[in-house]
């Protein structure tokens, strides 16, 4: 019983790790297609690459740094997708998190770092919370696509940072760029692996992981999200409130983007820029969609991507390839996850065997009939 019980999670594990796995070599193969194509070896950059991402200690650092905002947002969309909601305002919430949690770190004097830390970080949850829950509200109050508003709603977050540094958060006292004032040493995360960018916020992350696992899979208010996600009328029909639960859904949502938004100010900036984020809300939807919305492929797709960013300058170095290369694997990856129905080989064989089936039977009959 014991060994049918583990070929079968090892039959679940392989199936749902097929397709990513897949996009993810036919995505290599295509970059580096592309790489030749401009006159450079494949080999020498995806050789450099991955010397730039887990070289060494410094490089491991590195992609785990940049993996953390990326491991956030895909979160933020993973939690509101459970529920059948499409979030594509994770980059919004992410910079309403950076602006809620620079507010905090930079005006609170005087407070040891056990607390100023945690404040500063539950200031970023509840920035890109409520900022999530306005996207819940027009959707259950007012019916209106939430494929609208969260893009929307991005653009303003956007914008009004850009003001906040230009203008009343802006530092006059140290600088002319527009950036916010320096955070506090007490609302810093702190190192944990000397000569390395790599900071005590990959714990925060293993915990976010670890909370989207028990609340989705664990608690009667995750059940209900999931099956409002498969089947909203199923779940009404149940009982289930299905405004309360999707509202909630995107206050997680939300709150998951801010968190990543308010650690890369905290953690690796330290002051709140214009376009601090290098398109980290957008690319969470590919590091979800790869990782199929588990808590495992959402780390392990998330470490992928910061992998692919911070390998990308030594194979700009080493091998000469442009970095710009990167996006387009990245580009791929997320084209062979959405049309992942390209690689299901058994359906694809069964279906012909049933379609020239069908054509032999049309013949028969029609043979008989004359």
């Amino acid at each position: 019983m014991a060994a049918n019980s583990i070929l079968k999670k090892a039959e679940s594990i392989l199936k749902s790790s097929y397709y990513p796995l897949i996009s993810i070599v036919m995505a290599l193969l295509g970059g580096g297609i592309i790489i030749s194509a401009l006159g450079f070896s494949p080999i020498e950059a995806y050789k450099a690459l991955i010397k730039g991402s887990f070289g060494n200690a410094n490089a491991i650092g590195e992609t785990l740094v940049k993996a953390s905002p990326l491991i956030f947002t895909g979160l933020s969309y993973a939690i509101a997708k459970r529920c059948g909601i499409i979030n594509l305002g994770a980059e919004g919430q992410l910079y309403v998190g950076a602006l809620t949690g620079t507010l905090v770190g930079t005006t609170l004097t005087g407070l040891p770092m056990f607390i100023h830390l945690p404040m500063a970080i539950a200031a970023g949850f509840l920035g890109g919370a409520i900022y999530g829950v306005l996207v819940g509200v027009l959707k259950t109050k007012f019916g209106a696509s939430e494929l609208i508003t969260t893009i929307m709603l991005n653009y303003i977050a956007i914008n009004f940072i850009s003001f906040c540094v230009t203008g009343p958060m802006k530092d006059i006292e140290s600088s002319t760029f527009p950036q916010s004032k320096s955070i506090l040493a007490s609302a810093r995360y702190p190192q944990i692996l000397q000569g390395t960018r790599l900071h005590a916020g990959i714990f925060v992350v293993i915990l976010a992981l670890l909370f989207y696992y028990f609340f989705m899979w664990r608690t009667t208010r995750g059940y209900e999200m999931r099956v409002i996600g498969l089947n909203a009328s199923a779940g009404q029909y149940a009982g289930m409130n299905l405004k309360t639960n999707s509202i909630l859904s995107m206050f997680l949502a939300g709150g998951m983007a801010g968190i990543g938004g308010s650690m890369e100010i905290m953690a690796v900036q330290f002051r709140l820029l214009q376009d601090f984020s290098s398109n980290y809300g957008f690319d969470g939807i590919a590091v979800a969609l790869l990782g199929n919305n588990s808590p495992i492929g959402i780390a392990l797709s998330g470490i992928l991507f910061g992998a692919l960013r911070s390998g990308s300058g030594k194979m700009q170095m080493l091998a000469k390839v442009p970095s710009a290369v990167i996006y387009m694997i990245q580009g791929f990856i997320i084209l062979f996850v959405i049309g992942r129905e390209l690689f299901n080989l058994s359906k694809l064989i069964k279906s012909k065997r049933r379609n020239t089936s069908r054509l032999n039977d049309e013949k028969v009959k029609g043979v008989e009939s004359i």
